[in-house]
């Protein structure tokens, strides 16, 4: 059996005293020595509940907090599988999640009981209800360490996570600690991570970004997580600011950014500290990157996925080179292979956009009970993203759009990221997305939805002009509409689906009222 690298265990006897972890919300701290003894508290306890080495699932339905990060660790000391679920999710889409994954416990917040028992009742899970609890609390009668045979191979399933579900029912990524491990490795290397590193973690605990990037990639360094509950502007701004904190490293996606960059009174030069804000989850539109680069903070667009871990990201050792790369995700990482398909199955020219092909260790080897699925994306070991990327003359990546939110108007091939990236230029607006609707003359025409920035006013009118100056006519939206509101996923992604099926109904009330 390959041994898991366990982070957590070797800092523990090298750098005890180091700080690992600490959970904002409670205040709770622990140092390397600390977090590891607590760790194995929970795995020997899971040992005693589940059996040694036994794949079975346990949930959470949780807010961020550190105690997500110990199961984690835990389970895989006890060969069990963790499975972190997207709360914001209904209660409905829970329960198929939980059925899914055939959770035997499924932890949870009180906010979150009645989704839980629905879903435990439907799985036959245990429910543990740990809002009054710390996660150590459960394993109180156990054993301080479990048994070594209780640990599974290297390259077994450790983690399910759920994807985002941006065109339909979610799939269950699977990962071992290997891919793990590989993932986090790459965004070491990639970042200028070390042990002198500080990470602040708002993304949620369920998504790749936040349990592997902005948590795990920490812990693998010799860090430290400071660990939060969520994103909130004005809170997470002090925090990034605060010197007693001393954060190196952020993560967000691309809209946190742009709140952050829209609070009243913000200030750059308070960031000026940060080593690295990557973003990624969804696209940073070109504007953005350059406005907080030409302020001087250093924001490194990127990539990843569930399914591969963190994938590229833009070097910063020369910001005027980021700056004028703006809108490219940047290089691969030293353990990631990269490949850009055309239709015919063969690699396409540079400057050619195609589908980006993605193997190497960080990449998943599948989904759970889904091998139709699992088929479906892998092609002679390489994993078919769905996204359309071109690479330039230097070597620099870019993520054109998702191929299948692609439209064809009048014959003509329309990304809605790069519209999206247009409307962005603009100061009023805090939030667009761009989808293809029917039309009867063109086949399909864009319908975009802007949300102005808080405070301010937008017509649609001006949106058109600003766009139509930039863009070849074809790809202007034939129609803008003003909104407060744009479905995303807690990952920042636009649920397209449910926006195209708004843009429907709103098109059918209107022939119906001109009618």
């Amino acid at each position: 059996m390959t041994p898991i690298i366990d982070a957590v265990a070797t800092y523990a006897r090298s750098q005890a005293a180091r700080l690992a972890c600490v959970d904002l919300e409670s205040g709770r701290r622990w140092s390397y020595a600390d977090f590891d003894r607590d760790i194995d508290k929970v795995a020997a306890w899971l040992v005693e509940e589940l059996g040694p080495g036994s794949g079975e699932r346990v949930a959470t339905l949780a807010k961020n907090n550190a105690d997500i990060l110990m199961l984690q660790i835990a389970a895989a000391r006890a060969g069990a599988v963790f499975v972190p679920l997207n709360w914001r999710l209904s209660a409905h889409e829970i329960e198929q999640l939980v059925t899914d994954c055939a959770a035997t416990l499924l932890f949870h917040d009180r906010e979150f009981a009645d989704a839980a028992a629905r879903a435990g009742s439907a799985a036959g899970s245990r429910l543990l209800d740990w809002s009054d609890r710390y996660l150590v609390d459960f394993a109180a009668s156990a054993p301080n360490a479990p048994p070594h045979a209780a640990r599974r191979g290297f390259d077994e399933p450790a983690t399910f996570l759920y994807t985002s579900g941006t065109s339909g029912r979610p799939k269950g990524v699977v990962l071992s600690e290997a891919n793990a491990f590989f993932s986090c490795l790459n965004f070491i290397f990639g970042n200028q991570v070390s042990r002198d590193s500080t990470f602040l973690c708002d993304m949620p605990m369920f998504h790749t970004a936040g349990i592997f990037a902005a948590v795990r990639t920490p812990i693998y360094a010799g860090g430290t997580v400071l660990i939060s509950k969520g994103f909130d502007t004005q809170v997470t701004l002090a925090r990034l600011v605060d010197p007693a904190l001393g954060v190196t490293h952020y993560f967000s996606v691309p809209q946190m950014a742009q709140r952050i960059w829209q609070e009243p009174g913000f200030d750059p030069a308070t960031l000026h500290h940060l080593q690295k804000w990557a973003v990624g989850g969804a696209p940073s539109p070109p504007a953005q990157i350059q406005r907080f680069l030409s302020a001087g903070i250093r924001m490194s667009d990127g990539f990843g996925m569930s399914e591969t871990g963190s994938n590229f990201c833009m070097p910063m050792d020369d910001m005027q080179l980021a700056h004028d790369k703006a809108g490219s995700c940047g290089l691969p990482y030293i353990a990631m292979q990269v490949r850009i398909v055309g239709d015919d199955g063969e690699d396409v020219a540079v400057g050619e956009t195609g589908e980006l092909w993605l193997a190497g260790p960080s990449v998943t080897s599948g989904y759970w009970n889904n091998p139709e699925e699992t088929a479906r994306a892998f092609v002679d070991g390489w994993f078919r993203t769905g996204d359309a990327a071109m690479r330039d003359a230097d070597g620099f990546y870019y993520l054109v759009d998702r191929r299948k939110d692609m439209f064809i108007s009048g014959g003509e091939n329309v990304y809605p990221v790069e519209v999206e990236s247009a409307i962005a230029e603009l100061d009023d607006v805090a939030e667009a997305a761009v989808i293809g609707v029917p039309d009867s003359k063109w086949g399909e025409v864009g319908r975009a939805y802007v949300i102005p920035r808080a405070g301010h006013s937008l017509e649609a009118e001006a949106v058109r002009a600003h766009v139509a100056g930039r863009l070849a006519r074809y790809k202007v939206p034939a129609t803008f509409v003003i909104t407060d509101t744009i479905p995303r996923t807690a990952s920042g992604k636009v649920q397209k689906h449910l926006l195209k099926a708004r843009a429907a109904q709103e098109m059918q009330d209107k022939e119906e009222e001109d009618a």
